[in-house]
């Protein structure tokens, strides 16, 4: 049977980066897989931040948004369909931040999938600098997210100190207690740099498997204020980014988690990828002029000045 890992996280985590990672160390051990990206909005530029791991043991492959709950579902079925006649040996699935976990159990309990995968590891990803001002919403898809989780993945952890670590493995916890899951949760974190992962962190990552535990569940993720803006054309220069962007996590956006995207530049294009006090731009081979503004309670008029 094909193994089949989700990989979530809250939005802005890191879940791209480390699927990057991850995926190049199950090339590495001769495995060839399938990575399929869903989310639910309607642009999804994830797919040419991954495009250069795509090749003859890597595809790449996508659930197109911008539908209701059961579209997407239905979408996501028959993508999965089509990669399980593929002879791959692991499928790597990406959602986005905004997901029902159930969705990823539900889908592969049905038939034929039943038949043809078997689940792997279900890997969380958190920014090891959480902070502790997310919203109601905000932690409960936090805590959906982690709850049957077999490894959580701490990203950043290079810009954070100890106590800041600390601070957001204590918010995962509460998070939990809020939806009634008292899941220990502290043996399950891995703490490192990802610079220095090695094989031996990736293969307890590959079959930390997963829990079945039950929390109190909400019926309004779809509902609870997350938006995600698309800014086309975008003609400002490369070095003007880090100031504007860094200006839409200012409250008068709203609350703003992540901005990415891409900026044409004389050569080619460069990669946008920013959270809360960190803009990256990475040269990349290929692009689209978009920027996607992502986070709760947005103010896009406010935004689009600051973009436009």
């Amino acid at each position: 049977m094909i193994k089949v890992d989700l990989i979530t996280g809250f939005l802005g985590s890191g879940k791209t980066t480390f699927l990057k990672l991850y995926a190049r160390y199950l090339l590495a051990q001769g495995q060839k897989i399938g990575i399929l990206i869903s989310d639910h909005g309607a642009v999804n530029v994830d797919m040419l931040f991954l495009h250069e791991l795509e090749g003859e043991r890597c595809g790449l492959d996508m659930v197109a948004g911008a539908c209701d709950a059961d579209c997407h579902r239905r979408r996501f079925k028959t993508k999965l369909i089509a990669l399980g006649m593929s002879g791959y040996d692991r499928v790597l699935i990406e959602p986005s931040g905004v997901f029902d976990i159930d969705e990823f159990f539900d889908v592969l309990y049905e038939e034929p999938l039943d038949r043809w995968y078997e689940i792997g590891s279900v890997i969380a990803v958190a920014d090891a600098n959480l902070g502790d001002d997310l919203s109601e919403s905000a932690d409960y898809l936090l805590a959906s997210q982690v709850a049957n989780a077999g490894k959580i993945v701490l990203s950043k952890t290079q810009f954070a100190n100890r106590d800041e670590t600390e601070k957001t493995v204590s918010h995962i916890e509460k998070a939990l207690h809020s939806v009634k899951c008292e899941r220990n949760i502290r043996p399950l974190v891995l703490k490192k740099d990802w610079s220095s992962l090695d094989e031996n962190d990736f293969a307890e990552i590959a079959g930390c498997g997963y829990a079945d535990e039950s929390f109190v569940k909400r019926g309004d993720i779809d509902d609870s204020g997350f938006r995600t803006l698309y800014f086309f054309n975008t003609a400002f220069l490369p070095e003007e980014a880090e100031k504007r962007v860094n200006a839409l996590f200012d409250t008068s956006c709203g609350d703003v988690f992540r901005v990415k995207g891409f900026l044409r530049k004389d050569d080619g294009w460069l990669a946008l990828n920013a959270t809360r006090g960190r803009v990256e731009l990475t040269p990349s081979e290929i692009g689209q002029e978009i920027i996607i503004v992502i986070g709760e309670a947005l103010e896009e008029q406010r935004i689009r000045s600051l973009l436009e």
